[in-house]
């Protein structure tokens, strides 16, 4: 049963699927940390995959960059497959002043300057929050292994070159993390969706400080082990 833009059958996606946006990180993962990897669609070079992990299955698709492409995805993984768990594994760039490069986000909200959920409820602010029990597993997964993972909100905005310069101090004083293009996009989309959501995601920018393109595909260990973790 394909969609517009996924070509997988019925019973190719698992419940659980974790969502890069970048495709070759899709297939990073898949190699990586699933056994049997199986390619289950790759309509215009978007990549999925299904596999196990501790003998339960599992999934990856790239979602593209930004909250509208990010939301095709995940409507049609909910809609047409079935699927009631997706996890963002994917970039950050860095507000708060304590963390570096290569450290570990789960979103507890999102924020976002997007119109994207301005229109659902009238009258209301959309609040962008994600599954609490994902969010509590990645947090237990954390304290059990040792791993860091740092908790709190992020923004999630439609512009990459924002030339609002105001905006990022200000939300700095408010206690956001980071900024990224689609945690908002997905939390909402899985409320409306009824499926289950959380965005984990690496710090790749810090000001003055940047990941190369080769590292933003390859630095995603801890990130897909916090996701992974999050769906035993």
């Amino acid at each position: 049963m394909a969609t517009p833009h996924i070509s997988a059958e019925n019973g190719d996606f698992a419940p659980d699927v974790l969502m890069p946006g970048d495709p070759r990180r899709a297939k990073l993962i898949a190699e990586t940390f699933f056994d049997n990897p199986k390619l289950v669609t790759e309509v215009r070079g978007i990549l999925g995959y299904t596999g196990t992990f501790n003998g339960k299955p599992v999934s990856v698709l790239a979602s593209g960059m930004g909250m509208p492409s990010l939301a095709i995805y995940a409507t049609e993984l909910a809609r047409h497959y079935g699927v009631q768990r997706i996890i963002r594994v994917g970039t950050i760039g860095a507000m708060a002043p304590h963390l570096a490069l290569g450290d570990v986000i789960a979103a507890s909200s999102a924020h976002t300057n997007s119109a994207m959920t301005s229109g659902w409820v009238p009258s209301v602010t959309f609040s962008h929050a994600p599954d609490f029990a994902l969010l509590r597993k990645a947090v237990e997964y954390g304290e059990t292994s040792g791993k860091v993972i740092h908790v709190g909100p992020l923004f999630t905005t439609d512009s990459f070159y924002n030339p609002d310069t105001t905006v990022v101090p200000a939300l700095k004083e408010y206690g956001t993390l980071g900024v990224d293009m689609e945690a908002a996009g997905l939390y909402a989309v899985a409320l409306k969706e009824k499926f289950a959501a959380l965005m984990i995601g690496t710090i790749s920018d810090l000001p003055g400080e940047e990941m190369s393109a080769a590292e933003r595909e390859t630095t995603f260990a801890d990130m897909v082990s916090f996701g992974l973790a999050a769906f035993q």
